[in-house]
């Protein structure tokens, strides 16, 4: 065991709240649990050492921070500042038919409720995500009452100082024939340490449309989670924007747990310099007549590292199931790396199932073709590798969330051209 997991567990003993028994049986867990190494498949292309050697620490006092501003977009704002919920900068009137408390602020028989449902998506499996069961403290709880469409999107931002360590958490549950946006961000400014799991049960008829950015860069640490459970007719999109780190790794896992569920998955991830993001994303279908759509596009530059393991799980049971895995991948200098494991694993025998994943460069005839059209190399790299992404951009549900993160991604690419 590593002195880092060591002493997230004796910070976890000092922790005495309404979750003290979940909190046990975390730290009960994590203390029969190896550290990962090089040998241990989910972190085979995945180095520790950026955790081990983390200076970040917790920071009580509250800092002056405000999420990125998003041109145009009217959101909901549950906002964590170095781990800690500030409840000022969401609105005093929310609109009806949502509800946002904190765990600790509910009577017993909403926490009773709130602490049987706590942790139950997210697989114990997940490392870090026991070590956020056992020191995340603002536990927010989300609810949607049956049948309300929520119009304005909910924006989940966690924010930490220079040197600050956190562990956010967010339980969201969408009543029947109800409809949320959730947008999720981390934003830091250096040398932080991070964890940030959101849980998402999404209940029969409902539809959540679901955003990731993880867009923190150089020596940050960013360890999180998205886990959704689908009941029936439910449906989910969810699309992840990510930049590399120091060390940044998402763990996504979307459970069938009821009929006639419609889930899609797009990621796009972007890295550049010495750069790693690590996408671990995991699909049960466990009974039939589901539906899945997944696919995760990918561009390296410099010395960047990807990593992605995609696994779609169809059950004994899950027959009449319709799932499609894609991962492609664009490498934009000799010295990149990508590592990718797409994984089907099927028991039924009645379903239509594919998967696939390549690598390759930029065209080097569709560059030149580009460059005696009078366009600079710069820009034709930018051009094409814009246009390897920009489908899935497309497809986001919200046009305002897309046309805010175009010239993000447009700069990202010049900035990657310049280095290569």
């Amino acid at each position: 065991m590593s002195e880092w997991l060591e002493s997230a567990i004796s910070r976890g003993h000092q922790i005495d709240d309404w979750l003290a028994t979940k909190r046990i049986q975390a730290i009960d867990l994590l203390s029969t649990t190896p550290w990962p190494t090089r040998k241990t498949e989910a972190w085979r292309y995945t180095s520790l050492r950026a955790i081990q050697n983390s200076k970040a620490k917790n920071i009580e006092t509250s800092a002056n921070l405000l999420p990125q501003n998003i041109t145009d977009l009217s959101a909901i704002e549950l906002v964590f500042i170095n781990g800690q919920w500030d409840k000022t900068q969401l609105p005093d009137v929310l609109p009806k038919g949502l509800s946002i408390s904190l765990g600790s602020d509910l009577n017993k028989e909403q926490q009773s409720q709130a602490l049987a449902n706590f942790s139950d998506i997210k697989p114990k499996r997940h490392l870090f995500g026991l070590v956020n069961d056992a020191l995340a403290q603002d536990v927010v709880i989300v609810n949607v009452e049956d049948g309300f469409n929520i119009k304005q999107p909910l924006r989940i931002s966690s924010l930490l100082s220079l040197g600050a360590e956190s562990h956010t958490r967010v339980q969201v549950t969408l009543g029947k024939e109800s409809h949320l946006a959730v947008i999720e961000d981390v934003q830091a400014e250096g040398d932080s340490l991070c964890t940030a799991f959101v849980e998402y049960q999404v209940s029969a008829k409902a539809h959540l449309d679901h955003y990731r950015f993880a867009l923190q860069t150089g020596s940050n640490v960013a360890v999180g989670g998205c886990h959704f459970n689908l009941l029936d007719h439910s449906s989910m999109h969810s699309t992840i924007v990510a930049f590399g780190s120091d060390l940044s790794r998402l763990d996504t896992d979307i459970i069938h747990s009821g009929q006639f569920v419609d889930a899609k998955l797009n990621a796009i991830y972007l890295l550049d310099g010495n750069e790693l993001f690590d996408l671990h994303a995991t699909v049960e279908h466990a009974v039939p007549n589901g539906t899945t759509e997944e696919n995760v596009r990918c561009i390296v530059a410099g010395r960047a590292k990807a990593v992605f393991n995609g696994r779609i799980h169809i059950h004994r049971d899950a027959q009449k199931t319709l799932a499609e895995l894609n991962n492609r991948n664009l490498l934009m200098s000799k010295t990149a790396e990508i590592n990718t494991k797409p994984e089907l694993e099927i028991y039924a025998d009645d379903v239509r199932c594919a998967h696939g994943a390549t690598s390759a460069q930029v065209d080097d005839k569709a560059l030149y073709y580009l460059q005696t059209r009078g366009i600079d190399r710069a820009k034709a790299n930018v051009m094409l590798n814009f246009g390897f992404i920009n489908e899935l951009i497309d497809l986001m549900p919200n046009a305002v969330l897309s046309e805010w993160i175009r010239p993000i991604i447009r700069q990202r690419f010049s900035e990657m051209e310049v280095r290569v």
